[in-house]
């Protein structure tokens, strides 16, 4: 479970991605963001606040989660930041300055959303389902990621069959077979094989036709 936030104030003056949105005036004695930071504390939460990517950037290191205190147009570049550094559930701080507009549309990578009209019940029903979230969302860009992988590597080992049938006169399963062997004689992949084969086999074309220019 949870027990630490990244809070990242897209507000305040020294931020590195400052707001163009109007100010608005604070719900608590600290501010808006302040609010955010109380009322985890007060659930028992450790919390950090970061105003710039370099706090941000140590301060992740240390977190269970990030939660954005920043306007819409700021969510998209604060996650690729905070994704650089580190896989976090991430999690949006709603107010009249973070969302000012129905029309405000959410990032498709945000888990969850926190406010400061929300019980300390509702808070942790919030966190629940955000962790859910992020995990799910991790799950399926892990497995998009193998997909992508494993349509690369089938198309190095096509290609690769196409010119061993073509340079050894044989056939598709005997070019199979023959990657087969080597990647088990040189102990690496079979993708890697036929990667090397297909980029050896481009580089003599490419010197072929230079030589024939000249």
């Amino acid at each position: 479970m949870l027990q630490s936030f990244l809070l990242i104030d897209g507000f305040a003056p020294d931020s590195s991605t400052p707001s163009s949105a109007e100010p608005v005036p604070a719900s608590g004695p600290s501010g808006l963001e302040a609010t955010a930071e109380t009322i985890l504390q007060d659930m028992g939460f450790r919390v950090q606040s970061a105003s710039s990517y370099h706090e941000a950037q140590f301060l992740a290191a240390k977190a269970d989660a990030v939660l954005l205190s920043v306007a819409p147009h700021q969510v998209e570049p604060w996650r690729q930041k905070i994704a650089a550094v580190r896989s976090l559930p991430l999690l949006w701080w709603c107010d009249r300055r973070t969302f000012p507009s129905h029309e405000c549309k959410l990032h498709h990578a945000i888990d969850g959303m926190l406010g400061p009209g929300m019980s300390a019940l509702e808070i942790h029903c919030a966190l629940l389902l955000a962790v859910n979230h992020y995990f799910q969302r991790t799950e399926w860009q892990q497995e998009r990621e193998q997909l992508l992988s494993r349509l690369e590597e089938r198309k190095w080992v096509d290609q690769a069959k196409r010119i061993l049938c073509e340079i050894k006169r044989i056939s598709e399963a005997e070019a199979y077979e023959f990657l087969r062997k080597q990647a088990m004689n040189e102990r690496k992949r079979m993708s890697d094989v036929a990667a090397s084969i297909v980029k050896v086999y481009q580089l003599l074309q490419d010197e072929n036709q230079g030589g024939r220019k000249r």
